[in-house]
């Protein structure tokens, strides 16, 4: 059972989903400016830990006025709907990610780009981070693949609902990428590389009997990835050299869709 019905679902909206996500990140955003930069994983700012859980707050709100407090129930419930997933694909969930990292490791070696030697984490903070991680990609993955890609996939193929939940996904990045001093080049490739990633989440959610688990995992794995990639203070690749680390990202979406998933992408999932 998903958290919409038959009876309800035209009576959801998408766009109200994405107008209440930037409105209730739209306060924190703001006082953001007011706030230094902490040691964040990742240097996140300190209120994107509250904007992560802003799509699952928007969703249960929804989620709440059109099936009341069961509805909501069983939205959430679907954070662990591991048992839906073959096993096939929870090796395709555990292994991109560490192909992506591989290839961007390889293509930065052989450009003979700095890479630093020394791994600065702990192998003991490793299990914090996938539980912080894994919180983080609940708070986005209940909204956007929990509520909103489903409502879409009805009107849409699955490409363009990706597309359209990739959009207003990474321009809702934006106000963290600029609080962290990103350049005009980090936006553009971050934009290209965030919506293939989101690309590759529909692909994984509809593959996986619509598990919302596979969606939050594969994205809370990535994120790990990023701050077990070799860094130093004075250098990290996956900032410095954007056009390799996003460009990994949409080579891999593009691979995708013309060869794996080449008929599904153009059309949409009715069920």
């Amino acid at each position: 059972m998903t958290a919409i019905s038959e009876k309800s679902s035209k009576e959801k909206s998408p766009l109200y989903f994405f107008l209440l996500v930037y409105g209730l990140s739209l306060p924190l955003w703001l006082l953001q400016i007011y706030i230094d930069n902490t040691s964040l994983p990742l240097n996140i700012p300190i209120t994107d830990i509250l904007a992560a859980f802003t799509p699952l707050i928007a969703a249960c709100i929804l989620t709440y006025k059109t099936d009341g407090r069961k509805g909501v129930s069983i939205l959430l419930s679907r954070i662990l709907d591991f048992k839906k997933i073959n096993l096939q694909w929870w090796l395709v969930i555990l292994i991109l990610p560490i192909l992506i990292f591989v290839f961007i490791y390889y293509l930065l070696y052989i450009n003979n780009l700095p890479i630093p030697t020394n791994w600065t984490i702990s192998i003991y903070t490793i299990p914090l981070l996938l539980i912080f991680f894994f919180l983080g990609a609940a708070g986005e993955e209940v909204g956007y693949m929990g509520y909103a890609v489903e409502l879409l996939q009805k009107k849409y193929s699955v490409f363009w609902t990706s597309i359209i939940i990739g959009v207003p996904w990474i321009v809702w990045h934006y106000p963290s990428m600029l609080q962290q001093g990103r350049n005009l080049i980090f936006f553009i490739w971050g934009t290209l590389g965030t919506i293939a990633f989101r690309i590759i989440l529909v692909w994984l959610f509809n593959n996986t009997n619509k598990s919302l688990f596979a969606c939050i995992l594969l994205h809370c794995l990535y994120n790990t990835g990023r701050v077990l990639f070799p860094t130093d203070e004075q250098n990290n690749p996956l900032v410095n050299y954007p056009s390799i680390h996003y460009l990994v990202i949409l080579l891999l979406a593009i691979f995708i869709i013309s060869f794996i998933g080449k008929n599904s992408f153009y059309t949409k999932q009715s069920k």
